[in-house]
């Protein structure tokens, strides 16, 4: 039942809140947030808002920048982060204009609604259910400096095998490189911390599958959810990068959802699975399809494999994504699709047999980008590809049903791969982007300007000298 005002202030009443917090997407897909005195929430704020100055948000220029944030009342949580008693709400923006306000089209939240109403309006669904895993890393100390005159990383974790060189005491319980995977204690020191992110994470409305320690040695974790609504699972992303990282803080530790936050060791990826429903029956399920697929889900993975290249430059944003996207590490560098096979971009999980939860899996994604966009533009894709009938069979996707890391190079240069850095990404986008502005879902000044960010990234690390091009290049 959706909540009303009237409830929002009985809330505030009863848990003697002081403060509304409400929470802002910026365009790069962090929180930004404002707060008021709790009793300045009333029906004023829900008719006409609160103001603020877009243009800090990093979005494309329009012709008004003064927006209003109207708050989503159903996304009301207490905010046990803050000293402050505080209920923290999200929302959409509008622009004023008159006679009304009218939505933001590149606020991250609208493009998202924007891509659910399309696929209604295609016929082919009406639901798109989802569910993201999120893979982090917690440390438990990270100092990094980029002056001029020195560029390092320094990362400390009690559980990693190099723990004995930072001078804290070696227990022997370390875990060995590589071999974190469901590793119980007392290797496992951060079993406690997790679950209480789950604790935290159902009062902020996000049902929790499991949770474990993932492959990496030095403290890399998974927390995976429960499928939801396309929408929910938006807002649940970005609440539960909050959720994750104040937990890590609160325990004196730091979580990080970089992409390769260590050589050597395995990334962090944002793996999503995805169905579609229409009148409440599944659209992928086929008894006789392969993987008991349908035809209509072949071709939705069609769509994704079609536009795999430029999609990844809004599911893998940033330079560090590609560090990632590299042989050897359990994360995909082909595009393919196969049935349980964890090297193919699209895998397609076995143990989902039933109707109602037969789908796949997108593996490339990573949890730098910004969640709206992200599956937004995963459901573009995948729509464009049943509109177009793109058979990923005839294609020559696959299915591919071993493992594409043991080719040999000649067989890996006969099938396309995803792009091997940002630049290759963002070129994608650049030839390939008319299935994200259909129905006028994606705005064309957004992805310039998401473009043009990017290449501001890149442009600033390539100027940053490398300390391993001290060790390549110091004596030549």
């Amino acid at each position: 039942m959706s909540k009303t005002l009237q409830d929002i202030q009985t809330m505030i009443k009863e848990n003697d809140i002081q403060f509304v917090d409400f929470k802002l997407t910026d365009i790069d897909g962090r929180w930004r947030h404002l707060s008021i005195p709790a009793e300045r929430l009333n029906e004023k704020t829900m008719e006409f808002g609160i103001g603020f100055d877009g243009s800090n948000y990093g979005y494309a220029p329009v012709e008004k920048s003064d927006m209003v944030f109207v708050p989503v009342l159903d996304s009301a949580v207490i905010d046990n982060y803050m000293e402050v008693p505080t209920l923290s709400l999200i929302g959409d923006v509008r622009i004023i204009d008159l006679p009304e306000n009218r939505p933001f089209d590149q606020y991250p939240r609208n493009v998202a609604i924007r891509a659910l109403e399309y696929m209604k309006e295609t016929g082919i669904a009406d639901e798109m259910i989802i569910g993201p895993e999120y893979e982090f890393y917690i440390f438990d100390e990270v100092n990094y400096d980029l002056s001029q005159q020195n560029v390092q990383s320094n990362i400390h974790t009690r559980q990693a095998p190099w723990a004995y060189t930072s001078g804290d005491t070696n227990n022997g319980y370390q875990v060995a490189h590589g071999a974190g995977y469901h590793t119980a204690l007392p290797m496992d020191i951060c079993s406690d911390l997790r679950s209480r992110m789950c604790l935290a994470l159902k009062e902020w409305g996000i049902d929790v599958k499991y949770h474990h320690p993932e492959v990496g040695g030095c403290g890399q974790m998974e927390i995976e959810v429960e499928l939801a609504d396309m929408l929910k699972l938006a807002d649940g992303t970005m609440s539960a990068k909050y959720v994750i990282k104040n937990e890590a803080v609160m325990d004196d530790r730091t979580a990080t959802f970089m992409p390769k936050p260590l050589a050597g060791e395995a990334g962090n990826g944002m793996h999503v699975h995805m169905l579609l429903f229409k009148d409440g029956k599944p659209v992928f399920y086929d008894k006789d399809g392969y993987a008991q697929l349908s035809e209509q889900a072949h071709w939705f993975i069609g769509g994704l494999l079609s536009h795999a290249r430029s999609l990844c430059a809004i599911t893998n944003p940033s330079t560090n994504s590609y560090k990632r996207l590299v042989p050897g590490f359990e994360a995909p560098v082909t595009i393919g699709y196969a049935m349980s096979n964890r090297s193919a971009v699209v895998r397609i999980p076995a143990y989902a047999k039933s109707p109602d939860t037969k789908r796949f899996e997108l593996r490339n994604p990573d949890a730098t980008c910004n969640p709206y966009y992200a599956y937004a533009a995963i459901l573009m894709a995948g729509l464009d590809g049943i509109k177009n009938k793109i058979d990923p069979h005839a294609n020559g996707w696959g299915p591919y049903d071993f493992n594409l890391y043991d080719l040999s190079e000649e067989e890996k240069a006969k099938i396309s791969g995803l792009p091997s850095s940002l630049a290759e990404a963002l070129d994608a986008l650049e030839k390939d982007h008319d299935y994200l502005t259909a129905g006028g879902v994606f705005p064309q000044r957004l992805l310039d300007q998401h473009i043009k960010r990017r290449r501001k990234d890149l442009d600033e690390i390539n100027r940053i000298p490398h300390p391993a091009e001290f060790g390549k290049y110091y004596d030549l």
